[in-house]
């Protein structure tokens, strides 16, 4: 089982920036796909961005693409998520999560099996 821990969240204004981080610990190294997550009030969980740890091959939704970017530090077992040009619509938990898998798709919830705390992001117009 991995434990995963986000950091790095709080208040930007629109058009700011924020790097989220989640660190993972347990009794094994990181494997599988990392994912970021976010959710809303009253909004379904929705998928942000992925990355598959060994080979870094990274996915991201449409509403993030070109603004955000997943990336890793395998030696720290820790992912980031850098987040540019910031929206108002971008405000929500941020939950990073980990599929043992490098097959099942990255972009469904379902798929993950480790779920961090999550950590808030807020935009202000």
């Amino acid at each position: 089982q991995v434990q995963l821990v986000e950091s790095g969240g709080g208040l930007v204004h629109t058009g700011g920036s924020l790097r989220l981080s989640c660190a993972a610990s347990g009794r094994a190294s990181i494997s599988g796909t990392m994912g970021w997550f976010r959710q809303a009030p009253g909004k379904e969980r929705e998928f942000v961005a992925a990355v598959r740890w060994s080979s870094g091959v990274t996915y991201y939704s449409d509403s993030v693409k070109g603004r955000f970017t997943i990336s890793r530090d395998i030696a720290k077992n820790t992912a980031f998520l850098q987040m540019n040009s910031l929206k108002p619509e971008d405000a929500a938990v941020y939950y990073c999560a980990r599929d043992r898998s490098t097959i099942a798709t990255p972009r469904v919830a379902a798929n993950f099996d480790s779920w961090g705390l999550g950590t808030q992001v807020t935009v202000s117009s």
